[in-house]
């Protein structure tokens, strides 16, 4: 079973929040600066695409690891009781009908697609003059 490094989880987590920082400074940016606004909406579009492809990959193997394994039937086999077997039912049952990954998914494919048009846009490849 594959896993990511530490250290790459951690590139993929500060590739999110470094983005989500830079999409909002983009804010303020407008009043100084074009440049610096092109600068940070290209931070924030390349570690949304690191971010979001890296969770869309981790919800998809959480999916496949538990249908793989029947761990919904194993859960109710087991000799869990109560709540404890109940709130475990509830978060595989969860995690199988989340829509996280596919909103994860889109992020990402929609994010790819902005990065592709703006590099053609800033280089004149196209234009809508």
């Amino acid at each position: 079973m594959f896993k990511y490094p530490l250290g790459l989880k951690w590139i993929f987590f500060w590739a999110g929040v470094i983005a989500t920082f830079a999409y909002r400074i983009i804010i303020i940016l407008n009043f100084y600066s074009p440049y610096w606004v092109k600068v940070f909406w290209y931070i924030g579009t390349s570690g949304f695409i690191l971010y979001f492809g890296y969770r869309f990959d981790i919800q998809r193997r959480e999916k496949n690891l538990i249908q793989d394994y029947n761990l919904l039937s194993a859960v109710k086999k087991s000799k869990l009781k109560g709540k404890q077997k109940k709130v475990l039912e509830y978060v595989i049952k969860t995690n199988l009908n989340s829509k996280a990954r596919w909103n994860s998914l889109f992020i990402f494919l929609l994010s790819i697609l902005a990065l592709i048009i703006g590099i053609f846009l800033d280089t004149g490849l196209i234009s809508f003059s």
